[in-house]
């Protein structure tokens, strides 16, 4: 029997090891809620954060305006950006099909949970209608916002969910104010019979069309054509751009829509601020006026590497800033550890067959005590280091050993944080999964009496380290090991 052969589903196939929140295709979604491990910390996570939301669901107003902050904190490659993601699926029950045959992402964790009161919270929070903006706030930025950035992207994503304009506040502003006096559907009208095109088209060009805007404005709002002009003319002078606003905003959003929640799921914040102790004071104000304005409707649930505490302690305190309303405001905080990667890794790659337990459980059986003996480490300096403590631990773990994943993630950990290649890490170039899935194809023609050995892991780093680093490595590689 070959490693290939060993695993329920097939080692080769193509698994979306990488988490990215634009990626939302039929397929690719199915497969994440198919294969999805809800780990027993995951478990207790999904309770915690229903347990906190589940209320908003039945009753809004100042009971709910504190509690609408979640606050998602892990290592990088622990899962955290995939939970985030699977939320999204779930509080909007995603629908995805295969073979002609729909299901919706509540089904998926029927199986998956055996909390019945989970899972009954799970059904009443979807039961509610729920607009979902996931989104990773580095991409959506820009450069030159700075501090304003963090709101400014709040209000690009809302304004995209609802329809305006995402690129231009002020045109997208334009829009609602014609929304809220039913003039926007004469608006579009008549600016398409003006230029042969639609508005959505053409608006993000606006400026080749002051005149055409102009002419439409003047028709949609019956004023003069000489007061829509000079409207146009000051439209981005005059937007008022400010954190109370935009929360005045959504809150006017969720009135005129019914009754509805709307969550903004907002991944890698803490990547983003940094150290930036006026962007962390935005993400505090936005969240908090959000609660105030909208009474528990809208809700703010981020990801970070730090948790809250963390992040906060590493912020200069020289200006006196208060922080301590963002720790009340984000007061469901839920942490990843690595205990839930290696479980992950274990139900969606190394997963085997009823025959290949056996036979495992009988290599360990005739190994075992040779296995423990040249995998032991010593406990003074090596504590996190374990091998095999049994057979089920060899049945789930092979073809590694149990301390790979700690430390494949922490040299993960450690590209990350040196020179400028390794911080594409952090942007989920590469995740643990992908990196034990590449190790085990290495490997996959040898037979069950190899275990994989660490230089494996090499090929999936490979592209992520400094040019320096990577020449010495290859220099190595072409010595003569005879004259070493």
């Amino acid at each position: 029997m070959k490693i290939e052969q060993i695993f329920s589903k097939k080692l080769t196939r193509d698994i979306n090891g990488v988490v990215k929140a634009e990626q939302k295709d039929n397929d690719s979604v199915y497969v994440e809620l198919d294969e999805y491990v809800v780990t027993r910390e995951l478990d207790r996570h999904f309770r915690a954060f229903f347990e906190a939301y589940v209320p908003s669901v039945t009753q809004s107003g100042a009971s709910m305006s504190g509690k609408i902050g979640v606050w998602i904190s892990g290592f990088f490659g622990s899962g955290k950006s995939h939970f985030l993601k699977i939320l999204s699926y779930l509080l909007e029950n995603k629908s995805v099909e295969k073979d002609g045959q729909g299901r919706q992402a509540f089904e998926f964790f029927k199986d998956k949970i055996n909390d019945a009161m989970l899972l009954a919270d799970i059904q009443n929070a979807v039961t509610k209608d729920t607009d979902v903006i996931l989104f990773n706030i580095d991409s959506r930025a820009n450069t030159d916002d700075r501090e304003n950035a963090i709101l400014k992207v709040f209000l690009k994503v809302f304004n995209e969910r609802v329809g305006y304009c995402a690129d231009f506040p002020h045109i997208a502003h334009l829009e609602r104010e014609l929304d809220k006096r039913n003039q926007y559907m004469s608006f579009k009208d008549k600016f398409a019979e003006l230029t042969q095109s639609t508005w959505e088209k053409e608006r993000d060009a606006y400026d080749f069309y002051r005149d055409e805007l102009s002419e439409a404005l003047a028709h949609a709002s019956e004023q003069s054509l000489e007061s829509a002009k000079a409207w146009v003319e000051q439209v981005e002078n005059n937007f008022p751009l400010d954190i109370r606003n935009f929360c005045k905003w959504v809150n006017e959003y969720l009135d005129r829509t019914g009754d509805r929640n709307l969550l903004f799921l907002v991944d890698e914040v803490g990547q983003f601020i940094g150290k930036n102790t006026q962007m962390m004071l935005k993400l505090q104000t936005i969240t908090e006026d959000l609660g105030t304005y909208c009474g528990g409707r809208a809700w703010v649930v981020v990801t970070s590497q730090a948790d809250i505490d963390a992040a906060i302690g590493g912020m200069d305190k020289r200006d006196g800033e208060d922080f301590s309303k963002i720790q009340g405001r984000f007061s469901t905080r839920l942490q990843l550890s690595s205990s839930n990667t290696s479980e992950v890794i274990q139900k969606r790659l190394l997963s085997k067959t009823e025959e290949a337990r056996t036979h495992l459980i009988d290599v360990f059986a005739e190994k075992g005590d040779i296995l423990r003996n040249q995998l032991t480490f010593d406990k003074t300096t090596t504590a996190s280091l374990k091998g095999y403590t049994d057979a089920p631990s060899f049945v789930d773990n092979y073809p590694f050993v149990p301390y790979h994943y700690t430390l494949v993630q922490k040299v993960f950990e450690s590209i990350r944080t040196k020179g400028a290649t390794g911080k594409h890490l952090a942007m989920g170039e590469r995740s643990l999964l992908d990196a034990f899935q590449s190790a085990a194809k290495q490997m996959k023609d040898s037979g069950l009496d190899v275990l994989i050995p660490f230089y494996s892991f090499y090929a999936p780093i490979e592209s992520f380290l400094e040019p320096a680093v990577k020449r010495t490595i290859d220099q190595a590689c072409e010595l003569d090991p005879n004259r070493i």
